[in-house]
């Protein structure tokens, strides 16, 4: 039932994309449906309907807003250092712990740490994130942990968790 719930919500993403009723297209978007289910099923992020709640699109808007933030102030930060010659920087890998215990959302913390100039997610073992940083500022994990994860971390948790 849980995958059939799945195909039903990808085969409506694939109507409202589409927004044709042409027996040709129903039928590619069945298809389409079918083999994203079978392929990717098991990662949806939760069960059944709790994924409409309202409170989840409230956090997901919440988060879209601290994420283009996230991203604008890393990107001034970015270019600051290029053009800055004498601006040191320490590249480095840091590994940093997530309080997120579903894929999707360690998922979600991981490409969102990616999309962030500046930071780049190299592995994901178990609790911990390995993530290439521009400018190391501590070697110590809490430390980097407050840095580069907590203010995603906070909402990611009210939306997949």
């Amino acid at each position: 039932m849980k995958r059939f719930l799945h195909f039903l919500i990808i085969y409506a993403v694939w109507l409202l994309l589409t927004w044709s009723v042409q027996w040709q297209e129903l039928l590619v978007g069945v298809l389409v449906a079918l083999f994203a289910e079978l392929l990717l099923g098991d990662i949806f992020p939760v069960e059944g309907v709790k994924i409409f709640h309202p409170r989840r699109f409230f956090w997901l808007f919440v988060y879209f807003w601290v994420f283009i933030w996230a991203m604008i102030r890393a990107n001034f930060d970015v270019a600051y250092r290029v053009l800055n010659i004498y601006l040191p920087i320490k590249p480095g890998i840091v590994k940093v712990r997530t309080k997120l215990t579903s894929d999707m959302g360690r998922t979600f913390l991981a490409n969102s740490i990616t999309l962030t100039p500046g930071t780049m997610t190299v592995d994901m073992i178990g609790d911990h994130l390995y993530i290439h940083w521009i400018n190391v500022q501590s070697p110590d994990i809490q430390k980097d942990t407050e840095i580069i994860v907590r203010h995603f971390e906070r909402i990611l948790e009210r939306i997949f968790e």
